[in-house]
């Protein structure tokens, strides 16, 4: 039986984690789907992972969700230190490996683990009466219809599970070790803080029922945590790991500073200045300028729309948004994370990409969003992973205004006074300075 057992989990183990690793392959390759960017390593890169990642800096804005926040991330990860000693007992048929080893310092540690999950327990019931009973504004937009919102309460009651699970585990486990029963009397632990509360509950069940609700307990917490790793890969919670590479790869430009296209600097050079066109000028290939798929994006975009939180920081802090108009910038990654996605299948499919007659631009995201965008980078500056949104709209808007010439009208009555006055507005250059003379008129 204990033989059979063991086998059981290496191949629950096995399937788990090939299934990971395919998902991940699949994300990886369509990043890759973007083109190159170089960036040069820096100890502020370093420095973001740490704030930004671990330190969760920028969500201390609001220090209430913060603390809950950091409890949920902290206190999971920590306890999923845990699942290193069942994988252990479950590949050699032992229990509790540790403890005999460990001594008195593996009930502390137990125990800091089961505060951990009650805290994790109560956080996850606050979030879900926020989303659903407070009903944030930003956790309740149209945008989050269907799959987003159902996404953000399942990954909450599936921890609120897997905690469960572990103090009910450790609670039955104790029973049976104060009953002196087989393997688990062998193995003797102080009281546990947490679970040593329900422990009482049990005296009445008999041995067997004991035996077969801790073993129940137990399969169905690792195997609940092998069903979490290989949801994440298909919810919003892939954060949890792409927030260390997306915060160390984040760009360490002043915020603000667009980056220029050297094309048409140099398209603006030959026009000034035609004789330093180079002679094989003719035969150079035609540039593209900005982006209308999600090919014509850099990996760090693509990075950045996988990494997305869908917490909305960004939208509620959008001006353009609060005005009533369609942009919000958490559509815009989510969109891209859409369009990478089908993409991605429709590779798998074919073996190449093939023409599917839809594009990120016009398809996902319309015009009309991306001319809400003044560009004030509020998106960017409250972003708790360093996302920036502005950098995606920025090339859709350059797309539409360079190769489409689609732009709004009083633009075009913009360019043409730069072209012929040298500035926005109508008026010759010798008459520029004729407003000043009013100021000095005696009224």
């Amino acid at each position: 039986m204990q033989l059979a057992q063991q086998i059981l989990f290496i191949i629950l183990a096995g399937v788990a984690l090939w299934l990971f690793i395919k998902k991940a392959k699949f994300i990886n390759r369509n990043i890759k789907l973007g083109r190159d960017e170089n960036f040069e390593p820096d100890p502020g890169r370093w420095r973001n992972v740490l704030l930004m990642a671990f330190g969760q800096k920028r969500m201390f804005d609001n220090p209430f969700v913060a603390v809950l926040h950091f409890i949920l991330y902290a206190g999971f990860t920590i306890i999923n230190i845990e699942i290193l000693e069942i994988v252990l007992d479950g590949i050699f048929g032992t229990h509790r490996l540790f403890a005999p080893y460990l001594g008195s310092f593996y009930t502390f540690v137990i125990n800091f683990f089961e505060i951990l999950a009650f805290l994790v327990l109560a956080s996850c019931i606050i979030f879900l009466l926020r989303r659903n009973t407070v009903k944030v504004p930003r956790l309740n937009m149209n945008e989050l219809n269907g799959w987003p919102r159902n996404d953000a309460n399942y990954i909450l009651f599936f921890e609120i599970i897997l905690m469960s699970l572990f103090l009910l585990m450790n609670s039955s486990d104790k029973a049976l070790q104060i009953r002196g029963y087989g393997y688990y009397g062998e193995v003797q632990t102080a009281n546990f803080w947490v679970s040593g509360i329900i422990t009482p509950l049990f005296q009445n069940f008999t041995t067997p029922a004991l035996v077969v609700l801790e073993r129940t307990a137990w399969w169905l917490h690792i195997a609940g945590i092998f069903i979490f790793l290989n949801y994440l890969p298909y919810s919003k919670h892939l954060h949890i790991i792409l927030a260390f590479p997306n915060t160390y790869y984040t760009w360490l430009k002043p915020q603000g500073e667009m980056l220029n296209m050297p094309e048409i600097q140099k398209e603006v050079l030959y026009a000034m200045q035609p004789e330093t066109v180079p002679t094989d000028a003719a035969v150079e290939q035609p540039k593209k300028f900005g982006a209308k798929d999600v090919f014509d994006l850099s990996w760090k975009n693509l990075l950045d729309a996988y990494t997305c939180t869908e917490c909305g920081r960004c939208t509620a802090a959008c001006p353009a948004n609060q005005t009533g108009k369609l942009l919000s910038p958490r559509k815009i990654m989510m969109d891209t994370r859409d369009r990478m996605e089908v993409v991605g299948y429709n590779i798998d499919k074919n073996k190449e990409y093939a023409d599917d007659g839809k594009t990120l631009l016009h398809d996902y995201i319309t015009t009309e969003e991306l001319w809400a965008c003044t560009s004030c980078q509020a998106c960017v500056q409250v972003c708790p992973v360093l996302i920036d949104p502005l950098n995606i709209i920025n090339q859709l808007k350059r797309y539409l205004a360079l190769e489409e010439s689609n732009q709004p009208a009083e633009w075009n009555a913009m360019y043409s006074n730069i072209e012929n006055n040298f500035a926005p507005w109508k008026f010759s250059p010798d008459e520029r300075d004729k407003w000043a003379e009013e100021m000095n008129t005696p009224s």
